[in-house]
């Protein structure tokens, strides 16, 4: 949270915009503080780049005000970029900038590591055109360019998209790290619930053209809103409704470890008393065996090897194939449900091939059960062009008009209904469908199938945080084996039982620790590599090898520790006086006025936390 007395470094005011007969934003005022980490979230369509580009200065609005103070620079990266095909990635980021004078930039270097790879030997070949590249390649070079330029308020419109579950991790804390000064900010849009809850101090909602603000991140807002609903004595039928069932997953789910402020749990803990888990695993089970039997899919040391250039650049053996399975043996339970991550072409969406049978194997063999039903959704939409000028309900009825999902028989409305396609939306034309409505169909389509093995290949694309909880409760009641490649990891941890990791050398790894423990592997692997080097371009003196690091003495080293000690007691002290708090809180829930006086408290506290953790990370830097 920003100090109490923290400036504003954007204003909106009164601030209106309407496109064609739809008002998008009515009357909005708010403001961007120094020290804010503001997540926005909301339906897609509903307004969130409208108001991003209102406050990056991109769209004026119809009336009302926006405002800088003065000197506040902005940067923006948006979900398509303009780059010019034949520049590179190095005068995209870098510009005019010399190499010595940007290499020899701590901060500068940590961006192009953490996003472009090792400097010198990275993922991203910086002297490579950006009109050759993926559209992974291409985002992770527009946040390096603007993280590189630092500017006081950074506005990002879906950051995650096309990062895997390392990058998002390390663009989390990188964001945490460096932007939790009284001047600068960061406002990002997202649908990434665990980023949301890593990042934000804040978080916007923006719902029909009003944008409703709460504290904390995304475990906070569904909270907050839980909250909001129990004081205003909403009906039996309400409280039974989608957002009970994702607090009940927050308060006892893995994101639950994460800290929120006790108060809060306490007074949402009468509202979930009574409710069962997000699903009954016992149940599904037997349902999955009956459907099932014991046979499901099995791989017997399945070899998949694809053809590459065979100057080995892609980083194979230079022998013509870069082997993506090597001898694996898997064999799928009924009812198992697993997630998979892994390194962008570490083979993910392949080995999700292998098991649908739509990938031949090199070598070893697959065997399928003979009552096996699989479903299995792709990243690819093209499918659906063959129904451009039928209505979704139409193209909903096309695979069946009744589907029976759990213990529940339910006709293709409902189920379209169930994944935001509500009465009206069924009657739009396949045509005009955006690509988060054209998912949502795609997996309306494939669940109408009635499959008993699920294969899903990144869901989550281009689906705001609304759908994606309401496919979290479809696949809650889904009763089969379910595979799901993704880098959503708040998706993974509440849809899977197990975590399963592909490191790019052809095996695929058990992880009982989850996801934390494929972000360990990733960090020994990477610290496990060479050092590397900066090659100079041109020539001359001083190009030669430099090292990431600097000779540090034995007095900086000491100092260093003097200032480590004095931040951990410092730490030590603020974490009594937050428990304090929070027991004075949990006592004084129903005096509203005394709760905000402690909550205004709560955030200095929080201040202070993130102030000296930085200077810690600083000192730790210097001693390590």
């Amino acid at each position: 949270m920003p100090p109490p007395n923290a400036p504003n470094l954007v204003n909106l005011e009164r601030v209106s915009l309407t496109f064609g007969l739809d008002p998008i934003l009515r009357e909005v005022s708010l403001g961007v503080s120094g020290g804010d980490r503001i997540g926005i979230v909301g339906r897609n369509g509903g307004g969130k780049s409208t108001l991003l580009n209102v406050l990056g200065g991109v769209l004026q609005p119809d009336s009302g005000r926006v405002s800088l103070t003065g000197g506040t620079t902005i940067g923006m990266v948006r979900q398509d970029d303009d780059f010019d095909p034949s520049s590179t990635a190095r005068d995209i980021v870098f510009g005019e900038r010399a190499e010595h004078d940007w290499a020899g930039d701590v901060r500068v270097r940590e961006v192009v590591t953490g996003l472009l790879g090792p400097i010198g030997g990275g993922a991203v070949d910086l002297d490579a055109e950006v009109g050759s590249m993926s559209g992974g390649e291409r985002r992770r070079i527009a946040l390096a360019r603007e993280l590189v330029r630092s500017p006081d308020v950074l506005l990002l419109d879906e950051p995650t998209n096309h990062l895997d579950v390392e990058g998002v991790a390390w663009l989390a804390e990188h964001l945490v790290s460096r932007y939790a000064r009284p001047d600068n900010a960061i406002v990002v849009i997202t649908h990434d619930r665990w980023f949301l809850d890593a990042v934000a101090t804040r978080t916007w909602e923006v719902v029909s053209g009003e944008v409703n603000a709460y504290d904390g991140g995304y475990a906070a807002y569904v909270l907050a809103k839980a909250e909001r609903d129990r004081m205003a004595a909403v009906t039996a039928e309400r409280r039974n409704n989608l957002l009970r069932k994702e607090l009940a997953w927050l308060r006892r789910g893995a994101p639950a470890r994460t800290s929120k402020p006790k108060f809060r749990i306490d007074a949402a803990t009468a509202l979930i008393a009574d409710e069962p888990p997000p699903r009954n695993d016992v149940e599904l089970m037997g349902f999955a065996t009956a459907r099932l039997g014991k046979d499901v899919i099995d791989l017997y040391d399945a070899t998949v090897a694809v053809p590459v250039d065979r100057d080995g650049s892609d980083g194979s053996d230079g022998k013509g194939e870069r082997v993506l399975l090597d001898r694996v043996t898997w064999q799928l339970a009924p009812g198992e449900r697993v997630g998979i991550v892994g390194v962008n072409g570490a083979g993910k969406s392949t080995l999700l091939r292998v098991l649908a049978g739509e990938q031949p194997l090199t070598s070893g063999k697959r065997k399928q059960g003979s009552t096996v039903v699989i479903g299995h959704l792709t990243q690819d939409v093209s499918d659906l062009d063959r129904f451009a000028s039928w209505r979704v309900i139409e193209a909903v009825e096309d695979v069946r008009s009744v589907v029976r999902l759990g213990t529940k028989e339910l006709s293709a409305s409902q189920v379209a209904q169930r994944l935001g396609f509500t009465g009206p939306a069924q009657q739009t034309r396949v045509a005009d469908l955006s690509g988060g409505e054209r998912r949502r169909l795609q997996l309306t389509r494939i669940l109408m199938g009635e499959p008993n093995v699920l294969l899903l290949d990144e869901p989550t694309n281009d689906l705001d945080i609304e759908t994606l909880t309401s496919l979290e409760d479809v696949l809650d009641s889904w009763a089969g084996t379910l595979i799901v490649v993704s880098h959503d990891r708040y998706l993974l941890e509440r849809v899977c039982d197990r975590q399963v990791a592909l490191l790019g050398d052809g095996r695929i790894r058990d992880l009982p620790g989850g996801i934390d423990q494929y972000l360990e592997l990733r960090q020994q692997l990477a610290e496990a590599s060479e050092p590397v080097t900066v090659t100079r371009a041109g020539g001359g003196s001083g190009t030669g090898a430099m090292h990431t690091s600097r000779a540090v003495s034995a007095a900086e080293q000491r100092e260093a520790r003097k200032v480590m000690a004095r931040v951990e007691k410092q730490l030590s002290r603020l974490a009594e006086r937050e428990a304090r708090l929070h027991e004075a809180m949990a006592q004084a829930a129903a005096d509203h006025e005394r709760v905000l006086e402690l909550n205004r408290e709560l955030r200095e506290i929080v201040d202070e936390r993130e102030s000296l953790e930085l200077e810690w990370l600083e000192a730790a830097e210097v001693v390590e």
